[in-house]
């Protein structure tokens, strides 16, 4: 069978991606070496690397997911970047330094994902009528309107095994503790990681470009900041991996592996009795409503990539 235009495109800079890296895999290694160092050596107190149950020893990232994952993570982080996102995409990359406005460049993202996935052309994608279940209205949109209707949902679930993919940290829920591997609850996860990436079109490497954009975005938006102040609405503290509890209602989280958060303290407090307040590494923001407006409605939703946190347990005000 031929290979279509699409197809052998994303091959072929593929390849090219892995040349590079082949070329230059000293250079990526003393590079990981060196953040790994600034991540860890700034911090001289008492740390919780991310448990080992909680994690992959393999990811597909610029920094191991023991660190990434890693309160001292949180408290001094690196530039997070995915594997080759940079290198194949590096012309989108280019045209949007070249746009002041906001809107500009969220179009031209726009653009440039229809036209390099082919999302409006399913043909040149490898779909044809004489498929039994066509998919190629599952993308990068179709997901995140998934996550914020129901995070427990089929697009849940895929982007939660996207994140363990990518980052190497595993989800601890998903309609229920994720801990046993051999439960059900894993089980119904993983069918419905799968069901939601059966025939769609490198759906995954769509959500990789949607990070890189993100991070990109949020550099142009707050360029002097490395966190954000971000809340989380819940009831049951205790349904938490709780770390260890400090002072202050202060508090040592192991999170899911993608959450919810809201930079509205008053909308956080509409869903739970108490609300976790947490300084997030903007590195860790996979999503926010914002980069995307007018495409996707939500009350200042964040996405937030998981591991060790310390929060602050607030109450709502009598």
């Amino acid at each position: 069978m031929g290979m279509c235009c699409a197809s052998y495109c994303a091959v072929h800079k593929t390849l090219i991606c892995i040349n590079y890296f082949s070329l230059h895999s000293l250079r990526f290694r003393y590079v990981m070496r060196q953040q790994v160092n600034n991540c860890l050596e700034m911090d001289k107190r008492k740390d919780w690397p991310v448990f080992a149950e909680s994690r992959l020893l393999f990811n597909r990232c610029n920094l191991p997911s023991w660190v990434l994952g890693s309160l001292s993570f949180q408290r001094h982080p690196q530039a997070l970047q995915l594997d080759g996102v940079q290198e194949i995409h590096a012309d989108l990359f280019r045209r949007l330094q070249t746009l002041p406005q906001a809107e500009q460049r969220m179009q031209q993202f726009m653009d440039y994902m229809v036209v390099y996935f082919a999302l409006q052309s399913p043909e040149q994608a490898g779909f044809h009528a004489g498929i039994r279940i066509r998919r190629n209205k599952a993308d990068y949109l179709r997901m995140l309107r998934g996550w914020l209707f129901d995070a427990d949902s089929r697009e849940g679930a895929v982007l939660k095994g996207w994140v363990a993919s990518r980052f190497g940290l595993l989800p601890r829920y998903h309609a229920g503790p994720l801990a046993d591997q051999e439960g059900e609850s894993y089980r119904h996860y993983l069918q419905m990681q799968s069901a939601g990436l059966y025939n769609t079109h490198a759906l995954e490497g769509q959500l990789d470009l949607v990070f890189g954009y993100c991070q990109y975005e949020l550099a142009q938006r707050h360029p002097q900041q490395t966190h954000l102040c971000l809340y989380r609405g819940i009831n049951k503290i205790g349904s938490h991996d709780i770390v260890e509890r400090l002072q202050g209602n202060r508090l040592w989280v192991l999170l899911n592996n993608l959450n919810s958060f809201t930079s509205n303290r008053e909308r956080a407090e509409e869903f739970g009795d108490a609300v976790l307040q947490v300084e997030v590494p903007i590195s860790k923001i996979f999503f926010f409503n914002s980069l995307l407006p007018g495409i996707l409605k939500g009350e200042e939703e964040y996405m937030v990539i998981g591991g060790m946190y310390e929060v602050q347990q607030l109450r709502h005000p009598l």
